[in-house]
């Protein structure tokens, strides 16, 4: 326990606690999914900006990353409050144990969402016009779990809202190379988030909670291939409209070399192993970010 915890526990206890129940809530604590959703917004601003990004929009669309994924922790954790309890990874959650009211946590949603919505407001109306459909996702997905076994599908659908609103607020439009990245990161987070549903699949089988993991079953592994494989068509075609040269290659080499190990990490389906390789999914997106800097170097604008 650090200094600082140790001083915060002795003299302001009631109010610590309170602290680390919003960091608990907005995963402050775990930013695994921020950097998730900021790998492919990375590709988008990149590729958008032939290499160079407005440093203004690297900015905004970075604080923003953090800002919607911590809006979206605490919508997931309200949709969920009834549930959590009963899944052995999250029934110390702050909405689930009762040590936050559905009120706070949305009353902190609609703060984060209105900073985000602040930045998008220093963009233009088009990106400003894209906002509201990414909201919108985001809102949707955690209670699709419900009625469907692909909310994953809609987290991916949210998750990618960035690339389209990227290439928007950078050139005021959306070329179809935006759409193969879209697809590609749909695919993606699907994969990952599937190896992620796979770690709750027992106890959300018992609580009746809905995933691809449950709809996969014993296709899980299969499934998260095909996906992957697509993910890597859609980033290889972009690649060859864009005509990028070696680097992007290398990247994307490596990328699917990482898919292959992930695939080999999760074959016996085990709980650690699966909850281990969706934590270290974030460094495909930042692979293949790192094969665009290096073309970009290789080839200024």
């Amino acid at each position: 326990m650090s200094a600082l915890t140790q001083l915060f526990d002795r003299y302001w206890p009631s109010r610590w606690a309170r602290w680390q129940d919003w960091i608990a809530i907005t995963r402050l604590d775990r930013p695994i999914g921020s950097y998730l959703l900021l790998g492919p917004t990375l590709w988008a601003l990149w590729i958008a900006g032939s290499g160079k990004p407005d440093i203004a929009l690297l900015l905004i669309f970075t604080v923003g990353v953090f800002l919607m994924r911590s809006a979206g922790c605490i919508i997931n954790d309200f949709a969920d409050r009834k549930v959590d309890g009963y899944v052995k990874r999250t029934a110390d959650r702050p909405l689930a144990t009762g040590r936050m009211t559905s009120k706070q946590a949305l009353t902190g949603f609609a703060v984060l969402v209105l900073l985000a919505f602040l930045l998008v407001l220093l963009t233009n109306t088009f990106t400003i016009m894209l906002s509201f459909a990414a909201l919108g996702l985001a809102s949707l997905y955690p209670f699709m779990k419900r009625y469907t076994h692909l909310p994953q599908v809609f987290l991916g659908a949210a998750y990618s809202c960035a690339i389209p609103m990227a290439f928007a607020a950078q050139s005021n439009d959306i070329p179809a190379v935006a759409w193969l990245l879209y697809i590609a990161n749909l695919c993606w987070t699907v994969a990952y988030d599937t190896m992620y549903a796979m770690v709750d699949r027992d106890d959300d089988l018992k609580v009746g909670i809905k995933s691809t993991a449950v709809l996969f079953a014993e296709l899980d592994i299969a499934m998260i291939a095909l996906l992957q494989g697509i993910t890597l068509f859609c980033l290889l075609a972009a690649g060859n409209q864009l005509a990028l040269s070696w680097p992007f290659y290398v990247g994307l080499l490596c990328g699917a070399l990482f898919f292959a190990s992930q695939l080999w990490q999760i074959r016996s389906r085990g709980r650690d192993v699966c909850f281990t390789a969706f934590r270290q999914s974030y460094w495909f997106g930042l692979i293949i970010w790192a094969g665009l800097v290096g073309h970009y170097l290789l080839h200024p604008a």
